[in-house]
């Protein structure tokens, strides 16, 4: 099938419109003019984007494919398999952005608005795949997944995403709390407070989450946003303002093991102590 986000964007923008209305009527300040259009054209450019490299990540796929060792059929099991690895692969690319800084320079977009909406489920980044964020998938193509059914898998993922960028919708019902991932667990994933950092990674399934210890509940109204939060509407820097900062800090460095540190340690590192990770942040804190 390929990429079928396209799809939805109908969808998408329906959807919007009845929640702005909701905001408005509920007076409630979930969108603001600016961070909303900011938003919106991180994702046309995120689509742009997405056209140039989308040929890259098919094309190592397609690569890969011919090395295969099985080959999986798109039956329903053979489906069922696909979303699963799918999910997976996305939990550990997800957490590997929050823990490599490298990584975070493109995922740092997507944590960049102070609201909590479904357009800021629209704002993504313009760098992450030419910055190699599919290797996390590489994986699926070798064991006999078809690259055109990854690409399904992907967008599929990416449109239930879509859908827990709200403060509309509080609670799901306690089983599907359990086992996907929901407006609750996402509000955490979003929030800077100190307790919800690097928390709730799930795209489909919150299970991944809860099997390598980093699910918690929400207990109180995430304050959303970053640690040290990118004081512009400007598209062009929010895109690559993290990557600049990165490209600072590698070249004022001190020998290479500080530098490679800066690239590949976590968001915050630095040698002297001035800026914190999220850990160091706990151990402080504790």
């Amino acid at each position: 099938m390929g990429d079928i986000t396209n799809f939805a964007i109908p969808f998408f923008l329906a959807t919007l419109i009845i929640e702005v209305a909701l905001s408005i009527y509920g007076n409630r300040e979930y969108y603001t003019k600016k961070d909303t259009f900011a938003s919106l054209i991180m994702g046309i450019g995120s689509i742009g984007s997405s056209l140039i490299t989308k040929g890259l990540k098919f094309g190592v796929f397609t690569f890969l494919y011919e090395y295969r060792l099985f080959e999986i059929p798109m039956v329903w099991w053979g489906f069922i398999a696909l979303l699963l690895a799918d999910d997976f692969s996305y939990y550990w690319f997800h957490r590997m952005s929050h823990k490599m800084r490298y990584f975070w320079a493109s995922h740092i977009v997507h944590h960049s608005s102070q609201h909590y909406n479904l357009s800021t489920a629209l704002r993504q980044t313009w760098t992450g795949e030419i910055s190699g964020s599919f290797f996390f998938y590489a994986w699926m193509p070798l064991v006999g997944f078809d690259p055109l059914w990854i690409l399904t898998a992907q967008s599929i993922s990416l449109i239930y995403q879509y859908w827990i960028h709200t403060e509309v919708i509080r609670k799901m019902p306690s089983w599907f709390e359990l086992i996907f991932n929901t407006p609750s667990h996402h509000r955490v994933h979003h929030g800077s407070d100190l307790q919800y950092l690097d928390m709730n990674y799930a795209g489909i399934l919150i299970v991944w989450d809860r099997m390598f210890g980093t699910f918690i509940d929400e207990t109180k109204a995430p304050t959303y946003g970053l640690i040290t939060n990118i004081s512009t509407y400007n598209p062009a820097r929010i895109a690559f303002s993290e990557w600049g900062n990165l490209a600072r800090d590698v070249f004022k460095a001190s020998g290479i093991l500080n530098k490679l540190r800066f690239i590949f340690g976590p968001p915050g590192w630095s040698p002297d102590g001035s800026t914190l990770t999220t850990d160091e942040m706990r151990k402080e804190a504790n």
